[in-house]
């Protein structure tokens, strides 16, 4: 059986500021960076996605709301398996990311 890698996509509001604050915390270039679609290459074979809001919006049409509407409503959560989770967790916080809580064990990881 074929095994295939988990892609995520994340809906921003401004590509190149998201794209950015990824390149900052993962420390590596996107491997796709093209108006529409930003790909960054992660552990596992896994592929994190930053798709403009109106980009989405143009694809889904009136079938599903207009993510924009929500904007500043949270809306999901990213786990990252990395070598490092504290050296990211300081780059993230360096990039602008806001802090909900400390790097801490979990019983989810």
């Amino acid at each position: 059986m074929t095994r295939l890698a988990s892609h995520f996509v994340l809906y921003v509001a401004d590509q190149a500021r998201s794209r950015d604050f990824f390149v900052a915390v993962l420390q590596q270039a996107p491997q796709l960076d093209v108006p529409g679609m930003t790909e960054f290459a992660l552990a596992g074979g896994g592929v994190l996605g930053l798709m403009p809001e109106q980009g989405i919006r143009a694809l889904l049409g009136e079938r599903l709301p207009d993510p924009a509407q929500a904007r500043g409503t949270p809306r999901a959560e990213l786990y990252l398996v990395v070598a490092d989770p504290d050296a990211h967790h300081r780059r993230a916080l360096a990039a602008g990311a806001a802090e909900l809580s400390p790097p801490a064990l979990r019983r989810w990881g």
